[in-house]
């Protein structure tokens, strides 16, 4: 059996050691729950990885966004190359719900775009997690929504060996049931396809394909093949394929739920009837009659979900299934926790429950859904806490309620420790907390850019942020008005910042693509708004720029304001420029922080005779391999679409685009239909997504 084994050329320095045993002493004694409190640039991930190696448990780590999920993953993989290190976010790129308005009569039907690349990485977490206790699971707060019965799942699971008996029919049978589709034209992820005695499948959750040999009712011979080319990589003896989707029904449990799904129907149409809701009853009978013959037939309908709780058996109200069900399953209690950012990731997980059941419960009442769709539901924070084995909560600002939490636990065992926290204050460099410096607000930008030019001349980089999605971008802008800056500034083109903006409206992978072209040189300066907070990891920036730090509010309160000025502390000469024309309490209180841990790290260093020294880390391979999309600017839609406006861009002719270029329309169609949903301009997003399919076919 594998065990964890890190794999670093470091050694734990400053306050690790003495937080790693701090925690590990805890694990050991039974605690629920503790807090690591660990400045910027500490190595919080680093004394996580040694915890987890010294207790050798299952562990899941949970983050309330997916860039900082992708950063904690691509760490996990470095430090534990030889494990099973996974990636579990939500694999939407496009997530339109289901909703009625009943203001507009208006019914907006569910759509969604998956990204198939994120959804290999779901099924790989799971397949992982049934089948080597050496994972790692780096999640979003994605993990507490309904994933499907973890036993019903496992019960899927295909095991294959040489020498057994099994005809080729059966086989293809048992795939057809794990989702796995036939094809005879394409091989990508999820399909089969059959060659006389020989099936190639290309499994769902990995980057490879098996060849299956079958003679005379058995199986000859089984091999890894390239999925691109055919070419053989190895033969194996045994091979084991977990199903292609999560969601999986028991073909034996379907009549039962039909029954139940038809008996919930006539008593939910009789009371609409009652209530005199004639178009409600005939509009439910209609969609679950339907729901019901699509199942029947093709095992699958568009909103399966909202019948979940009769497939998985389950009572009106229970919990659903979730990943943390997939832990509890195979491990019992001996398993990990680690919620990062828990001072985000908390509230995030507290407010889910109550945003999805009050979209739901529209639908029930004006006959769109039977009640049952309710129980299709992320976890309420009561049946999280149940559900969670030992948790460490990691934060530079955690909240009252973790650590009242962690205090309760230490005083139930009467042991010896005031708050129940565990402090890491010393980065393993040296390097102190960022200066401090208040400017006023009349003249920002001047001086702002004034600040940028003298950093980009010593190759350093700057993170601004606004109140805004919109004043990000119109700043962004603005910054790349080469006139004004070389006018005002007295640059030459070489001297001019590269500047670009970061906020949630930018893709999942694109977003980490966005903080290494940082680091590499190709911007200078990224301005945004929350991005910029917590956890990421950006030793080149030495200036974070924090505008209008004096309109009170939640991007302007005392734990945003470190979590902000956290991302200088990185950089040997950081720098904090607050502009503000009064100092807010939230102001007072995150400088008089700040200011504690400056004072207690010169303490440190000036005791240890330690010398700061900058971090230099190298740029981590990318999250997920892809091709590149420069050359989408070679027909420059982009451009078109601001000229020409919406109207040419849809009707450009597609015959005058070769193949690749048609390829590059629908990525530029794609972005702009996300881009006009969350917009809530509906109309417009339809319009495009109908061009899409059409160039699709």
């Amino acid at each position: 059996m594998m065990k964890f084994k890190l794999k670093t050329p470091f050694s734990p320095s400053g306050d690790q050691p003495q937080a790693i045993n701090s925690l590990i002493n805890g694990l050991k004694l039974g605690l629920k729950n503790q807090v690591l409190l660990g400045v910027t640039g500490s190595g919080k991930t680093y004394t996580i990885a040694n915890v987890i190696e010294k207790i050798q448990r299952p562990t899941l780590v949970i983050s309330h966004n997916k860039t900082l999920a992708a950063q904690l993953y691509q760490e996990f993989r470095d430090f534990f190359p030889d494990n099973a290190i996974c990636y579990f976010v939500s694999y939407y790129d496009y997530y339109q719900p289901e909703a009625y308005i009943p203001q507009s009569d208006t019914y907006i039907e569910k759509e969604t775009q998956i990204n198939e690349e994120i959804d290999k990485l779901r099924l790989s977490a799971t397949a992982n997690l049934l089948s080597r206790k050496d994972t790692i699971v780096v999640a979003s707060v994605s993990c507490i929504y309904n994933l499907g019965s973890p036993k019903v799942y496992g019960s899927f699971i295909l095991e294959l060996k040489t020498g057994i008996k099994i005809e080729m029919i059966s086989l293809i049978k048992r795939l057809v049931d794990l989702h796995y589709v036939k094809s005879d034209f394409e091989f990508k992820r999820g399909l089969f396809r059959t060659r006389g005695e020989s099936l190639d499948i290309f499994t769902a959750y990995e980057d490879i394909a098996y060849r299956i040999i079958g003679e005379e009712g058995k199986i000859k011979e089984l091999f890894k093949i390239d999925p691109v080319s055919g070419h053989i990589i190895e033969q194996i003896d045994n091979l084991v394929i977990f199903p292609a989707k999560h969601y999986m029904t028991d073909p034996k449990s379907r009549n039962q739920a039909f029954e139940e799904i038809k008996d919930d129907l006539r008593k939910r149409v009789n009371e609409l009837e009652t209530q005199k809701k004639d178009l409600e009853a005939h509009r439910l009978s209609q969609r679950v009659n339907y729901d019901l013959e699509m199942i029947e037939e093709l095992g699958f309908v568009n909103g399966i979900e909202n019948y979940s709780r009769y497939f998985d058996n389950r009572r009106p109200g229970e919990a659903p299934w979730t990943l943390l069900d997939y832990y509890k399953e195979k491990y019992g209690e001996e398993w990990l926790l680690i919620i990062d950012e828990s001072h985000m990731t908390v509230p995030q997980v507290r407010g889910m429950y109550n945003g999805d059941r009050s979209r739901k419960q529209t639908l029930i009442d004006f006959g769109f859904r039977l009640p049952s769709a309710l129980d299709n539901r992320p976890l309420n924070f009561v049946e999280f806490q149940q559900k969670i084995p030992q948790t460490i909560y990691v934060s530079a600002t955690p909240n009252a309620w973790e650590t009242s939490l962690a205090s309760a636990t230490m005083q139930r065992l009467d042991l010896n420790s005031p708050t129940g926290i565990v402090e890491q204050l010393v980065r393993p460099t040296g390097i102190t907390d960022p200066e401090i410096i208040i400017r006023p607000i009349e003249g920002q930008i001047s001086d702002l850019t004034h600040e940028i030019i003298k950093r980009k001349k010593l190759k350093e980089r700057v993170l601004v942020t606004t109140l805004t999605k919109k004043t990000a971008e119109d700043l962004a802008a603005f910054f790349q008005e080469k006139r004004y800056l070389k006018t005002n500034h007295n640059i030459s083109e070489s001297g001019q910042p590269l500047v670009q903006y970061l906020h949630c409206d930018i893709e999942t992978l694109e977003r980490s693509d966005i903080l290494d072209d940082l680091r590499l040189g190709k911007y200078d300066v990224l301005i945004g708004i929350n991005l910029l907070r917590e956890g990421l990891d950006l030793p080149e920036v030495s200036l974070v720029a924090i505008l209008d730090a004096d309109k009170e509010g939640f991007l302007r309160s005392q734990t945003s304001l470190i979590q902000t000025m956290g991302r200088a502390a990185r950089h040997i000469k950081g720098k904090v420029i607050m502009y503000a024309d009064q100092v807010t309490r939230s102001m007072d209180e995150a400088i008089r922080e700040i200011k504690r841990r400056r004072t207690y790290q010169q303490k440190y260093n000036r005791i240890h005779d330690i010398t700061p020294a900058q971090i230099t880390k190298p740029i981590r391979d990318k999250l997920i391999d892809k091709a590149d999309d420069d050359a989408l600017s070679s027909i420059q839609l982009l451009d078109k679409k601001q000229q020409i406006g919406y109207d040419k861009l849809l009707s450009i002719d597609t015959n005058q685009l070769t193949p690749i270029d048609i390829v590059k329309l629908i990525k530029v169609l794609e972005k702009e239909m996300k881009l006009a949903a969350s917009d809530l301009n509906f109309e417009l997003a339809a319009t495009l997504r109908d061009k899409i399919r059409e160039l699709n076919k």
